[in-house]
């Protein structure tokens, strides 16, 4: 069995030092407050005085910024250059790289609203580095299958008591019930139940059951609707933990780096590393037995000739 290529080591070098360099705490801690400094750049741009007076040093610590962001990228592809389709296992290296290398996109570059909003989109980048924020994004990411079936039973409940409303008070209300759109509107804004007291007193004027129509309402969409979205919700955030505890106890989650251990050139890091050294022991001790031999014959003589 032959030790392994040149390649090969070289690039087992390659992400063995490039891992020591992003698993760092400076290195997290360093991109982190860069993010930070990116969405303060931005915001200042925001005020056209200040943007119009520092419009070069903005621009260069714009480009600064990015600079330090490919540079990131690099060492984050580097330290999975041994296994590289475990980089593009993990969604967070995925995202990270669609929002840096589109900077680099000409189309991208040219368009400055969308440039814009691509970079807003680093600020999301914090998530890599606050556990709890990741977990909520998770959390929101897992909830949207349950977060449509919501929708759709708040909508068709949001449809019946429109065409209710549209029924009772479309002659009286025009304004608020004269159309389906009108009363679906207009009951969407009472879901907050702000509005709610002068929508009762204008419904009492025309007819005491209205009453009985915006309890019910009240009750079911302000109440009993958002808390089953609430439990959903919930629901979702303790899934998105027990997915973050069991990936932080397996090792092997995709995307990962190895474990801690020896560096690729010691002795144990590879199966063939260690055929190859077995094989060199076995080889050094078959020679070193000829030179023996003589020796232990000798020793035989001697014990036999003695008195």
């Amino acid at each position: 069995m032959t030790d392994p290529g040149p390649a090969r080591r070289g690039r087992m070098k390659l992400a063995a030092r490039c891992r020591v360099a992003t698993e760092a705490p400076a290195f997290g801690m360093g991109v982190f407050c860069l993010i930070l400094l990116n969405a303060a750049l931005m915001g200042a741009e925001t005020y056209s005085g200040l943007a119009g007076e520092h419009r070069l040093l903005l621009h260069t610590a714009e480009q600064a910024c990015l600079a330090l962001f490919s540079l990131e990228m690099v060492l984050r592809i580097g330290a999975f250059a041994d296994r590289p389709k475990a980089f593009f296992r993990d969604p967070w290296n995925l995202f990270d790289l669609a929002v840096v290398a589109s900077a680099f996109v000409p189309f991208v570059r040219e368009n400055t609203t969308l440039l814009r909003l691509l970079r807003l989109a680093r600020v999301l980048r914090t998530a890599r580095f606050l556990p709890h924020l990741r977990i909520l994004l998770i959390a929101v990411g897992r909830s949207l299958p349950g977060t449509a079936s919501f929708l759709f039973v708040g909508g068709l409940v949001l449809y019946v008591y429109a065409m209710v409303g549209w029924v009772c008070f479309a002659e009286s209300d025009p304004g608020h019930y004269g159309s389906v759109g009108r009363a679906m509107l207009t009951l969407f804004l009472l879901t907050t139940l702000d509005g709610l007291t002068d929508a009762v007193r204008a419904g009492l004027q025309i007819s005491r059951l209205s009453i009985l129509y915006y309890a019910s309402y009240a009750l079911l969409a302000s109440f009993v609707l958002v808390n089953v979205l609430i439990g959903v919700v919930l629901n979702s955030l303790d899934e998105a933990r027990e997915m973050e505890d069991a990936e932080r106890r397996d090792p092997k989650r995709p995307g990962s780096p190895p474990p801690a251990g020896p560096g690729p050139d010691a002795p144990g890091t590879d199966v063939r590393e260690r055929i190859a050294t077995a094989r060199r022991a076995l080889d050094d001790l078959e020679a070193s037995l000829p030179a023996a031999g003589p020796r232990t014959d000798r020793r035989l003589e001697a014990s036999h000739s003695g008195p």
